[in-house]
């Protein structure tokens, strides 16, 4: 069976693939990945909160975040949008940085060291009936690492804060 462009790739070990049904329209759901005003309320695990020294989504734009942990203090990290076609795909990098934007190590982050300093996200969308969206969130890292570092249950508790907020916007 040939493998189509946008199929997830072939590794040694399962990468993360969150899929998440909503009941919401698609372009609500994308609009809450690429407004500010939305992510600034819900992209972040629960406990924490995000802020952006900038942040620019469109294709070839970029954004440098920090995500503030009471537990394990700052994450800092800066991507570039790969892809932005609303209200279907939205592709970003996501790169382990300082507060100045200087790329780092995830060691010199404070994370796993085996921990990717790029990895890749891909959100796709799809209306599956005239309100409620499939959403399919792959990211190029191990499920494995993503898990053991918190990664995982992360995206999983910044999903359930997604819905909550679109639950107060219909």
């Amino acid at each position: 069976m040939d493998r189509d462009a946008n199929d997830p790739p072939v590794t040694a070990e399962p990468e993360v693939l969150i899929t998440r049904v909503l009941n919401f329209p698609r372009e609500l759901v994308f609009d809450a990945w690429t407004r500010p005003d939305y992510l600034m309320k819900w992209y972040a695990p629960h406990g924490c909160s995000i802020r952006f020294v900038k942040i620019d989504v469109r294709e070839g734009g970029s954004f440098h975040s920090c995500i503030d942990d009471p537990k394990f203090g700052e994450c800092w990290v800066t991507g570039s949008y790969l892809e932005v076609k609303r209200p279907e795909r939205l592709v970003f990098t996501m790169t382990l940085s300082n507060e100045a934007g200087d790329s780092v190590s995830a060691k010199e982050a404070g994370h796993d060291p085996e921990w990717q300093q790029k990895t890749t996200v891909t959100l796709t969308l799809t209306q599956i009936e005239s309100r409620k969206t499939k959403l399919v969130l792959h990211q190029n890292v191990s499920e494995r690492l993503a898990k053991k570092t918190g990664a995982y249950p992360s995206w999983l508790q910044m999903l359930d804060r997604l819905e909550t907020l679109l639950t107060e916007k219909v």
